[in-house]
């Protein structure tokens, strides 16, 4: 049997599931990691307690969530110094996520010696972006001295959701063009064409692209110097806005899309207007996505907001039956992973829940195997 540790360090929590072949044998959540008066301390505390109370008897492999692999990692690999050295130099295109994933794979490696360590990364899926779509057009030398490119992030979602959908639909993943949308706090759109993703919204960071709980999503560079000169903003005060003070929670005062619901059914513009700017963003991505795709076969919303506010999958697609994009009320309203499109339509709209637990589970497998 083998045997899987998922860890998946996020900014202030450490999600766990222990896997036994395909079954997830055990999981859990800590939350509030290093947060006054919460729970524990830092990852690393986190960590070492999951793994005490944790039956590892067999382990074959752990696998670690790490957000940022940059232009290196183009695929999961076994952990060694060399490789834990390469995620920490990548620490300045990642600093709350990827300080987070080392200290969880440095206390794994500590405890568990013998066992395989494998990162599996979020930008990885992106690898195969075309170069147009992954460069920035600014000064080739800069961008290259800096690393700026597009990466892409939600990758281990994106893999799991698009390969899912071939499933749900008995077709071949190979032969299936796909829109993803992973609707959560964070949020983020991707053509998949064959199994690969070929253009997705987050950028360099995954600040850009869709409108979010607390990031901004696109917005005119302008704004960002317009700050600093007229509002004498710092770096640090613009950053901090961009990517905690924006979003739904900037337009609302509220980051979550059930409660901007709830506003706007009772009657605040304010709430209202932030939904249609959250719907339009989608939408047109759709619509672009369509247009660089040729032809789409399906596309799929996940994660939470995607997964369970029906209200944002039929406005997003409103209006595109034309292009052969439609919602089924009944089927919009249901739940657990469904086509929600009426039979017949051009285009399978689909609704699948994300699990990149078991897709880094996956992932890990496949590493861990090849190494022994």
């Amino acid at each position: 049997m083998i045997r899987v540790l998922v860890l998946n360090c996020g900014s202030s929590s450490v999600k766990y599931r222990l896997y036994d072949g395909d079954e997830a044998r055990d999981s859990g959540t800590v939350e509030r990691v290093g947060e006054p008066g919460g729970g524990p301390a830092d990852h690393e505390t986190a960590v070492r307690e999951i793994l005490d109370r944790l039956d590892l008897a067999g382990l074959t492999a752990v696998g670690h969530r790490v957000v940022h692999g940059g232009r290196r990692f183009a695929e999961p690999v076994l952990i060694d110094d060399a490789v834990f050295s390469a995620i920490e130099d990548l620490v300045p295109l990642a600093p709350l996520h990827n300080p987070a994933n080392l200290a969880g794979i440095r206390v794994t490696r500590e405890a568990l010696p013998g066992v395989p360590q494998v990162a599996v990364f979020d930008t990885a899926f992106h690898h195969t972006l075309p170069e147009a779509a992954a460069t920035y057009a600014i000064d080739r030398d800069i961008a290259r001295r800096y690393d700026i490119r597009r990466y892409g992030f939600h990758g281990t979602s994106h893999a799991y959701v698009s390969r899912r959908t071939a499933e749900l639909l008995g077709r071949p993943y190979e032969e299936l063009n796909t829109i993803t949308l992973h609707l959560g706090n964070g949020a983020s759109a991707c053509a998949v064409q064959g199994g690969r993703s070929v253009a997705t919204s987050m950028g360099m960071s995954p600040l850009e692209g869709l409108v979010m709980g607390t990031r901004s999503g696109d917005l005119d560079p302008t704004i960002i110097f317009h700050l600093r000169r007229e509002g004498g903003l710092g770096v640090d005060e613009i950053d901090d806005l961009l990517n905690h003070r924006s979003g739904l929670l900037g337009l609302t005062g509220v980051n979550d899309m059930r409660e901007v619901l709830a506003r706007r059914d009772a009657g605040d513009p304010a709430a209202a207007l932030a939904f249609d700017v959250y719907r339009r963003r989608i939408t047109g991505y759709v619509g672009a996505y369509y247009a660089l795709l040729g032809r789409v076969d399906a596309i799929t919303f996940t994660a939470g907001v995607g997964e369970h506010a029906a209200a944002v999958r039929t406005a997003a697609l409103a209006g595109l039956e034309r292009l052969g994009i439609a919602v089924d009320p009944g089927r919009n309203a249901g739940s657990g992973d469904r086509v929600i499109s009426p039979d017949g339509m051009e285009v399978a709209v689909c609704v699948i829940g994300t699990d990149e637990e078991r897709e880094i589970a996956r992932e890990t497998r496949t590493v861990a195997g090849t190494a022994h």
